[in-house]
Protein backbone atom coordinates (compact mmCIF):
# COMPACT_ATOMS: atom_id res chain seq x y z
CA UNK A 1 0.00 0.00 0.00
CA UNK A 2 1.69 3.01 -0.86
CA UNK A 3 -1.20 5.40 0.25
CA UNK A 4 -1.44 6.45 4.12
CA UNK A 5 -4.02 3.97 5.76
CA UNK A 6 -6.71 5.44 8.39
CA UNK A 7 -6.84 4.08 12.00
CA UNK A 8 -9.29 3.97 14.41
CA UNK A 9 -8.40 3.17 17.98
CA UNK A 10 -10.33 2.05 20.47
CA UNK A 11 -9.19 2.66 24.24
CA UNK A 12 -10.92 2.98 27.62
CA UNK A 13 -7.87 4.13 29.48
CA UNK A 14 -4.71 6.53 29.74
CA UNK A 15 -4.02 5.63 26.41
CA UNK A 16 -0.11 5.32 26.57
CA UNK A 17 -0.34 2.92 23.62
CA UNK A 18 -2.12 5.15 21.67
CA UNK A 19 -0.02 8.05 22.34
CA UNK A 20 3.36 5.50 21.23
CA UNK A 21 1.06 4.34 17.81
CA UNK A 22 0.16 8.73 17.42
CA UNK A 23 4.23 9.44 17.69
CA UNK A 24 4.88 6.95 15.06
CA UNK A 25 2.51 7.98 12.76
CA UNK A 26 3.82 11.91 13.22
CA UNK A 27 7.04 10.84 12.62
CA UNK A 28 6.66 9.19 9.12
CA UNK A 29 7.92 5.78 10.57
CA UNK A 30 4.17 4.63 9.85
CA UNK A 31 2.35 5.90 6.75
CA UNK A 32 -1.07 5.71 8.55
CA UNK A 33 -2.93 8.59 10.20
CA UNK A 34 -4.99 8.10 13.43
CA UNK A 35 -8.09 9.46 12.47
CA UNK A 36 -10.75 8.60 15.40
CA UNK A 37 -10.46 7.50 18.90
CA UNK A 38 -13.26 6.24 20.62
CA UNK A 39 -13.66 5.03 24.21
CA UNK A 40 -16.21 3.91 26.58
CA UNK A 41 -15.10 5.98 29.13
CA UNK A 42 -16.16 9.18 29.45
CA UNK A 43 -12.93 10.58 30.67
CA UNK A 44 -10.63 8.40 29.55
CA UNK A 45 -7.33 10.15 28.82
CA UNK A 46 -7.32 8.40 25.99
CA UNK A 47 -9.49 11.05 25.11
CA UNK A 48 -7.61 13.83 26.23
CA UNK A 49 -4.24 12.51 24.10
CA UNK A 50 -6.38 12.62 21.06
CA UNK A 51 -7.42 16.08 21.19
CA UNK A 52 -3.96 17.28 21.87
CA UNK A 53 -3.25 16.11 18.04
CA UNK A 54 -6.37 17.63 16.78
CA UNK A 55 -7.62 13.34 16.61
CA UNK A 56 -11.81 13.16 16.09
CA UNK A 57 -12.87 11.87 19.93
CA UNK A 58 -15.98 9.79 20.61
CA UNK A 59 -17.56 8.54 23.80
CA UNK A 60 -19.93 6.06 23.38
CA UNK A 61 -21.67 5.49 26.61
CA UNK A 62 -23.16 1.95 27.01
CA UNK A 63 -25.64 2.65 29.34
CA UNK A 64 -27.53 4.25 25.93
CA UNK A 65 -27.74 1.24 24.21
CA UNK A 66 -30.59 -1.92 24.93
CA UNK A 67 -27.62 -4.59 23.89
CA UNK A 68 -24.44 -5.12 23.47
CA UNK A 69 -25.28 -5.86 19.95
CA UNK A 70 -26.68 -2.51 19.68
CA UNK A 71 -23.43 -0.90 20.99
CA UNK A 72 -21.36 -2.56 18.71
CA UNK A 73 -23.39 -1.28 15.80
CA UNK A 74 -23.04 1.74 16.70
CA UNK A 75 -19.08 1.21 17.11
CA UNK A 76 -18.99 -0.13 13.20
CA UNK A 77 -20.96 2.63 12.39
CA UNK A 78 -18.83 5.27 13.38
CA UNK A 79 -15.97 3.39 12.20
CA UNK A 80 -17.23 3.00 8.50
CA UNK A 81 -17.79 6.39 8.52
CA UNK A 82 -14.59 7.47 8.94
CA UNK A 83 -13.39 4.92 6.43
CA UNK A 84 -10.78 3.28 8.99
CA UNK A 85 -8.74 0.62 7.59
CA UNK A 86 -7.80 -0.87 10.20
CA UNK A 87 -8.76 -0.97 13.87
CA UNK A 88 -6.76 -0.78 16.76
CA UNK A 89 -7.90 -2.27 20.14
CA UNK A 90 -5.80 0.05 23.00
CA UNK A 91 -6.36 -0.70 25.89
CA UNK A 92 -10.03 -1.09 25.03
CA UNK A 93 -12.04 -3.00 28.65
CA UNK A 94 -14.77 -4.36 26.29
CA UNK A 95 -14.63 -7.62 24.19
CA UNK A 96 -15.74 -7.03 21.01
CA UNK A 97 -18.79 -9.01 19.71
CA UNK A 98 -19.28 -11.05 16.66
CA UNK A 99 -20.86 -8.63 14.49
CA UNK A 100 -18.10 -6.15 15.26
CA UNK A 101 -15.61 -8.96 14.02
CA UNK A 102 -17.16 -9.66 10.59
CA UNK A 103 -17.36 -5.91 9.95
CA UNK A 104 -13.90 -5.92 10.30
CA UNK A 105 -12.22 -9.76 9.82
CA UNK A 106 -8.69 -8.86 8.85
CA UNK A 107 -8.78 -5.58 10.27
CA UNK A 108 -8.54 -5.49 13.82
CA UNK A 109 -5.48 -5.67 16.32
CA UNK A 110 -5.41 -5.80 19.97
CA UNK A 111 -2.17 -6.27 22.42
CA UNK A 112 -1.43 -8.17 25.30
CA UNK A 113 0.75 -8.09 28.24
CA UNK A 114 1.63 -12.11 27.52
CA UNK A 115 3.23 -14.73 25.11
CA UNK A 116 -0.22 -15.90 24.06
CA UNK A 117 -1.16 -18.58 24.34
CA UNK A 118 -0.85 -18.08 27.52
CA UNK A 119 -2.36 -16.18 30.61
CA UNK A 120 -4.94 -14.78 28.22
CA UNK A 121 -7.35 -12.47 29.92
CA UNK A 122 -7.37 -9.47 32.06
CA UNK A 123 -5.11 -10.61 35.04
CA UNK A 124 -2.44 -11.88 32.98
CA UNK A 125 0.62 -10.44 34.43
CA UNK A 126 -0.48 -11.13 37.80
CA UNK A 127 -1.20 -14.67 35.99
CA UNK A 128 2.00 -14.78 34.99
CA UNK A 129 3.91 -14.20 38.25
CA UNK A 130 2.05 -16.52 40.18
CA UNK A 131 2.54 -19.18 37.62
CA UNK A 132 6.08 -18.32 38.38
CA UNK A 133 7.21 -17.97 34.78
CA UNK A 134 10.57 -16.83 34.19
CA UNK A 135 9.80 -14.85 31.10
CA UNK A 136 6.94 -13.03 30.13
CA UNK A 137 6.21 -10.68 27.41
CA UNK A 138 3.62 -9.06 25.13
CA UNK A 139 1.94 -10.06 21.95
CA UNK A 140 0.24 -8.53 19.16
CA UNK A 141 -2.52 -10.27 17.02
CA UNK A 142 -5.15 -10.29 15.27
CA UNK A 143 -8.68 -10.23 16.96
CA UNK A 144 -11.28 -13.21 16.22
CA UNK A 145 -14.55 -14.00 18.26
CA UNK A 146 -12.48 -15.84 21.01
CA UNK A 147 -10.51 -13.79 24.36
CA UNK A 148 -7.33 -13.74 22.89
CA UNK A 149 -7.11 -16.56 20.38
CA UNK A 150 -6.51 -14.76 17.36
CA UNK A 151 -3.70 -15.46 14.63
CA UNK A 152 -0.52 -13.75 16.18
CA UNK A 153 1.37 -11.16 14.47
CA UNK A 154 4.26 -9.72 16.34
CA UNK A 155 5.32 -11.09 19.67
CA UNK A 156 8.68 -9.95 22.16
CA UNK A 157 9.86 -11.56 25.54
CA UNK A 158 10.45 -10.11 28.49
CA UNK A 159 12.44 -11.54 31.12
CA UNK A 160 11.12 -11.77 34.74
CA UNK A 161 12.92 -10.79 37.39
CA UNK A 162 13.57 -12.21 40.92
CA UNK A 163 12.14 -9.67 42.59
CA UNK A 164 9.44 -8.23 40.53
CA UNK A 165 6.18 -7.19 41.13
CA UNK A 166 3.07 -7.25 39.21
CA UNK A 167 3.72 -3.44 38.89
CA UNK A 168 7.17 -3.85 38.08
CA UNK A 169 6.78 -6.41 35.64
CA UNK A 170 3.61 -5.01 34.09
CA UNK A 171 6.05 -1.33 32.85
CA UNK A 172 8.48 -3.21 31.24
CA UNK A 173 6.50 -5.07 29.40
CA UNK A 174 5.07 -1.75 28.36
CA UNK A 175 8.24 -0.92 26.94
CA UNK A 176 7.95 -3.61 24.99
CA UNK A 177 4.58 -3.11 23.54
CA UNK A 178 5.27 0.99 22.48
CA UNK A 179 7.86 -0.85 20.05
CA UNK A 180 5.96 -3.58 18.75
CA UNK A 181 2.60 -2.21 18.63
CA UNK A 182 3.53 0.46 16.00
CA UNK A 183 5.83 -2.16 14.33
CA UNK A 184 2.73 -4.45 14.17
CA UNK A 185 0.66 -1.49 12.43
CA UNK A 186 3.52 -0.65 9.67
CA UNK A 187 3.58 -3.95 8.63
CA UNK A 188 -0.15 -4.14 7.64
CA UNK A 189 0.12 -0.46 6.36
CA UNK A 190 2.58 -1.58 3.87
CA UNK A 191 0.65 -4.94 3.41
CA UNK A 192 2.92 -7.11 4.42
CA UNK A 193 0.86 -9.34 6.75
CA UNK A 194 -1.43 -12.17 5.18
CA UNK A 195 -3.32 -14.44 7.39
CA UNK A 196 -3.32 -18.22 6.60
CA UNK A 197 -5.64 -20.16 8.84
CA UNK A 198 -4.28 -20.09 12.52
CA UNK A 199 -0.87 -17.95 10.88
CA UNK A 200 -0.24 -14.67 9.80
CA UNK A 201 2.59 -14.81 7.32
CA UNK A 202 5.19 -11.47 6.97
CA UNK A 203 5.90 -10.69 3.56
CA UNK A 204 9.01 -9.42 2.10
CA UNK A 205 9.12 -5.93 0.95
CA UNK A 206 7.38 -5.89 -2.53
CA UNK A 207 5.94 -9.91 -2.05
CA UNK A 208 2.11 -9.73 -3.49
CA UNK A 209 -0.09 -10.40 -0.30
CA UNK A 210 -2.22 -11.96 -2.59
CA UNK A 211 0.05 -14.49 -4.48
CA UNK A 212 -0.76 -18.20 -3.15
Amino acid sequence: MSKRIRLGILASGSGTNLQAIIDACESGDILADVVVVISNVSDAYALERARKHNIKTVFIDKKNFKSRQDYDKELVFILKENQVDLVVLAGYMLLVGPEFVRAFRGRIMNIHPALLPSFPGTHSVKDALDYGVKVSGVTVHFVDEGLDTGPIILQEAVPVMENDTVETLHNRIHQAEYKIYPASIKLFAEGRLKIEGRKVRILEKGENRWRR
